[in-house]
């Protein structure tokens, strides 16, 4: 298995003590109340607090400034304390933020990913055994009764709508500024957008350049959303919908049509691996041999630092459990071995964009 190099130092030799070692597997036992704790800390307002103090807090001065009986703030606080989020000076007894406590207020990545498994997934990790060995998304059922998570975005409540489009846009909207320099470095006129979701990147492609059409291609329902998302926006008027469910392999794309490139971007990790080569067989079917495919995806053996390959082998497991029950993060081997399959070949791949993300540029081989 190939890994880049800090994800190889990591994961390829043990490096705990025992005692370190004992510690992560209880970590591990308490794993969901270690998670609740964290967020309710956020939530209620103490970790700011802490942070905001000249010399930390007392158990009273939190009970008192969040609302809390000493009973409640005495029990958030010691777990805090033992989980590593804060720290205390056991002369004073006041307590104040650690290293782990400040990234847990400060980076947008973990506040994003802490809302999206607590109102998206949290009910439904319950689920996940049953998922992995029935092949379907056993936690789906705490959201709604849809047999993919897709169908159902549109129907969502609000809140649960706000983390996982907040949790989706992340990643993406922040490797969109580098990627629309890859995308448009050949300058296409015509661009087929596959799981356009709610229009960003369109709205993004149609103002960065004056000259391109866009076509998003994506279930009906989330072309309902992107036509109400980009309504009245500049360049809304070179944005085409069409609705379709590609999990059907009879649906083909755009028919009697070539577009000079087809962006896929966070798409295919919402399928199987079948599927996948499926998909991307009908693209080769839109486009020639100066047309280019861009698959962008965090691929997980590819992250520059280690803690976003554990993020995205966990998010593997939402697709497991919530979204569709067979698809995941993809590792770039089984990925380019798809590519293969479905006939095209990698011209390149573009590394470290944005929060992770690779962009694949694949083409038609040429005949030999």
């Amino acid at each position: 298995m190939n890994l880049f190099p800090e994800l190889e130092k990591r994961y390829t030799r043990d490096t705990l003590g025992a005692r370190e070692a004992q510690r992560m597997a209880e970590f591990i036992a308490f794993g969901p109340v270690i998670f609740q704790t964290a967020r309710i800390m956020l939530k209620l307002g103490i970790m700011d607090m802490l942070r905001d103090s000249d010399n930390g807090l007392t158990i009273d001065e939190v009970a008192r400034r969040a609302g809390l009986s000493q009973y409640a703030a005495k029990c958030l606080l010691e777990a805090s304390l033992c989980i590593g989020i804060l720290l205390v000076d056991k002369d004073t007894d006041r307590f104040r933020i650690s290293k782990t406590g400040w990234f847990l207020i400060n980076d947008k990545a973990t506040r994003v990913n802490i809302d999206f498994n607590h109102d998206v997934n949290y009910l439904g990790w319950f689920n996940l055994e049953e998922a992995l060995t029935e092949g379907r998304p056993a936690g789906l059922k705490t959201l709604g009764d849809w047999p993919t998570v897709y169908e159902g975005l549109s129907s969502l409540p609000e809140h649960i709508q706000k983390s996982w489009f907040g949790f989706d846009h992340f990643y993406s909207d922040n490797s969109f500024d580098e990627a629309l320099q890859i995308v448009f470095a050949t300058k296409p006129k015509t661009l087929l957008d596959v799981g356009g979701n709610t229009g960003r990147l369109a709205l993004r492609c149609v103002a960065h350049d004056p000259d391109v059409r866009v076509t998003i291609l994506d279930l009906p329902q989330q072309i309902g959303l992107m036509r109400a998302n980009i309504d009245g926006k500049p360049g809304a008027d070179r944005i085409d919908g069409l609705g379709a469910d590609l999990l059907d392999e009879t649906t083909e794309m755009p028919s009697g049509r070539k577009f000079e490139a087809v962006w896929m971007s966070q798409f295919l990790d919402c399928f199987s691996e079948p599927q996948i080569v499926s998909i991307l067989r009908r693209a080769a079917k839109v486009m020639d041999t100066d047309s280019r495919l861009y698959i962008m995806e965090t691929l997980w053996d590819r992250q520059r630092f280690e803690p976003a390959a554990l993020c995205l082998t966990l998010t593997s497991l939402y697709f497991t459990a919530i979204a569709n029950g067979n698809s995941k993060m993809y590792h770039s081997e089984d990925m380019a071995r798809l590519v293969a399959e479905a006939g095209l070949e990698i011209e390149t791949i573009h590394d470290h964009l944005g929060h992770g993300h690779s962009i694949m540029v694949c083409r038609i081989p040429e005949k030999k």
